[in-house]
């Protein structure tokens, strides 16, 4: 067994960014992860993990030759030892757009054998990368204190100094305590209201507690999941949304894009790629609130059929009171994987906009066994985003268009949208 890394400091050169937020490069035969530098620089590196193996992860602790791209990190808490939140902030807006490109384009073309050009485009209301989010979840340490998780650790920063927010969406946050293992949900909602939402602590899962492995950690994750009770600690914790004359009235602790504008750019997006005639059906999977399937419907007009099926029941019911006047849409609550293949009627239009880990090989087999002639996938993982790819080409489908955007600035996250079709 090879010796342990762990606190081991070298000097290493950097070559391509990796997906995960760091860049890659190699030391006496190993590969290092390496966050907190640019591709092209050479750094002092310092292990701050090492399983064994091929490979150990590690943080820039000192730029030995720098990159023209580096710039003075913005976000005060995410350096080495710091914050998970910004991985990129030492890094120029257009250089942070350049390595996403580099990895998207590297995904799709190692997973999903697509070889595609891909150019990360900045949302309407990035403002240099800072305050475009509008909201967080923040957890709630041992002490009863909120703060952002450090990296890979359960351990807290309890700064609240991340830039992605507006600073004064923080105002008295610090100050607050709560129980422990509870979190703090802060929303800033398209009126400029904040709203603090505490959300009691997870129940306990014994299975979690208990086994190591992939099932404990689906246990805790289903444990997370589970409706927990909310306590308003400001505003109403009812945020008002909207896109375009469309609004809608949420529990502040529900899902909603974090960017500003990223609802409004995605849907004029599935509009443009919809093209729907009047009396058509589509489906919007993984639904929500419907915020696509109010795109959609405008298409197909009260003669067509619109059918959105979303898991979270207060999601539905939050979209189905705002969007009951459109008898063409048919909002339905419970899993994709289990509604999909029952659902009749064939799609000429399929949007989905699945979570993290993305559709999956049930679900997009069930999307070409109904043949629709476009499909409009939305993936805010480009791994996940690119195997959900190739699974469309194994069935026939081709990407006929795709685009990415700069969701989630001063992070390696981003989301993608293909349109695919046969």
């Amino acid at each position: 067994m090879s010796e342990n890394w762990l606190g081991r400091a070298f000097e290493i050169d950097l070559g391509k960014p990796g997906h995960g937020g760091f860049v890659v490069g190699r030391y006496e035969g190993r590969v290092v992860f390496v966050r907190h530098g640019l591709p092209g620089e050479r750094v002092l590196a310092r292990v701050t993990e090492d399983r064994g193996g091929s490979f150990c992860r590690a943080d820039a602790v000192e730029i030995v030759n720098g990159s023209s791209d580096r710039v003075e990190p913005s976000c005060p808490i995410s350096g080495p030892g710091g914050s998970g939140c910004c991985d990129y902030s030492h890094a120029a807006l257009p250089a942070q757009r350049a390595m996403k490109s580099a990895v998207v384009e590297e995904l799709l073309d190692r997973i999903a054998g697509v070889e595609q050009p891909v150019s990360v485009e900045e949302l309407p209301g990035t403002a240099g990368g800072s305050g475009w989010r509008t909201r967080v979840r923040l957890a709630v340490g041992s002490e009863g204190r909120p703060g952002f998780h450090r990296y890979r650790s359960a351990e807290l920063v309890t700064e609240l100094a991340c830039p992605q927010m507006a600073s004064w969406a923080y105002r008295g946050v610090a100050e607050i305590r709560c129980r422990p293992g509870a979190e703090i949900q802060v929303t800033i909602d398209s009126n400029g209201e904040r709203h603090l939402v505490e959300l009691a602590p997870p129940r306990d899962s014994k299975t979690g507690r208990s086994r190591p492995g992939r099932r404990g950690a689906t246990a805790r994750r289903a444990a997370r999941g589970a409706r927990r009770s909310e306590h308003v600690l400001a505003g109403s914790g009812r945020a008002v949304e909207r896109v375009g004359e469309q609004s809608w009235t949420l529990s502040a602790t529900g899902f909603w894009q974090a960017h500003r504008s990223a609802a409004s750019t995605y849907s004029a997006l599935v509009s443009e790629w919809a093209q729907l005639s009047e009396g058509s059906v589509a489906w919007d999977l993984y639904g929500g609130v419907g915020v696509f399937a109010s795109v959609l419907a405008d298409q197909v007009g009260p003669d067509g059929k619109v059918e959105s099926v979303e898991f979270a029941g207060a999601a539905v019911a939050a979209g189905r009171a705002a969007l009951g006047g459109r008898p063409q849409i048919v909002m339905h609550e419970g899993r994709v994987e289990r509604l999909v293949a029952s659902m009749a009627e064939r799609p000429q239009v399929v949007v989905l906009d699945p979570p993290r880990a993305g559709a999956g090989r049930p679900v997009v087999a069930a999307v070409a066994a109904a043949a629709p002639e476009k499909v409009v996938h939305v993936g805010c993982d480009p791994a996940a985003f690119a195997r959900d790819l190739g699974l469309y080409r194994n069935s026939g489908y081709r990407v006929e268009a795709l685009r990415a955007f700069d969701a989630f600035p001063l992070t390696h996250h981003v989301e993608c949208v293909a349109l695919l079709t046969r």
